[in-house]
């Protein structure tokens, strides 16, 4: 076998080693898109959002106000708490 034979052997080897990873690594894709859309599945549920409520909160995500509330619910818990210390609750 001559250097050029050898070498096109090993390319015909790598070739074919790489359909096999090529096409483990779309499986493996698949696999971790189907994991991560299960686990985004059970949060919403776990949270017990309505479709309205998940777009809120990833518009809300989307703007980087994650975790911040909207100014009127704190002005209405404030007024809550204020109110509450007045009446001795």
């Amino acid at each position: 076998m001559t250097k050029l034979e050898k070498i096109g052997a090993d390319l015909k080897r790598a070739r074919a080693k790489q359909a096999v990873w090529t096409q483990r690594v779309k499986e493996l894709e698949s696999r971790y898109r189907e994991e991560e859309n299960s686990v985004i599945h059970t949060m919403v549920h776990a949270a017990n959002l309505t479709p309205e409520q998940l777009a809120k909160v990833i518009a809300l995500a989307g703007q980087g106000m994650v975790g911040v509330y909207p100014a009127e619910t704190v002005e209405a818990t404030g007024n809550k708490n204020q109110e509450e210390a007045e009446n001795g609750y």
